[in-house]
């Protein structure tokens, strides 16, 4: 069964680093985009970083860039996010993402499969 899993999620406080990992090796990791979502109780999951497989062009939400690293080993089919100076608003659970292939991936209707999510906690 084709899945990913995702971990590394954690509590700190304000200005601290996590790193989440997510391995996926049943994933075709070519054409497509890899990426990161986090969600907040009820609200629509939101894109934070994304990266193509075989470009590896990155893309970040305004919110989390300068401050998150999103990288992969392709090897291995992980990926990783990096997370630096956390702030109590990037609480939230963590998503990691194979979208749909040879597409973009603007939003959550854009992938085809998810990580069973990891909690990170940022205490003020």
């Amino acid at each position: 069964q084709v899945q990913l899993v995702d971990s590394g999620g954690g509590t700190v406080q304000s200005g601290g680093s996590l790193t989440l990992s997510c391995a996926a090796p049943g994933v075709t990791y070519r054409e497509r985009y890899m990426g990161w979502f986090r969600q907040v109780a009820e609200k629509e999951r939101e894109r934070v970083a994304l990266i193509h497989t075989d470009v590896g062009n990155t893309d970040y939400a305004d919110s989390v860039k300068g401050r998150f690293t999103i990288s992969q080993d392709n090897g291995k089919k992980t990926l990783y996010l990096q997370m630096n100076t956390l702030k109590p608003e990037d609480t939230g659970t963590y998503y990691c993402a194979a979208c749909y292939m040879r597409g973009g991936c603007p939003a959550p209707s854009s992938v085809a499969l998810w990580g069973q999510g990891t909690q990170v906690t940022v205490s003020s």
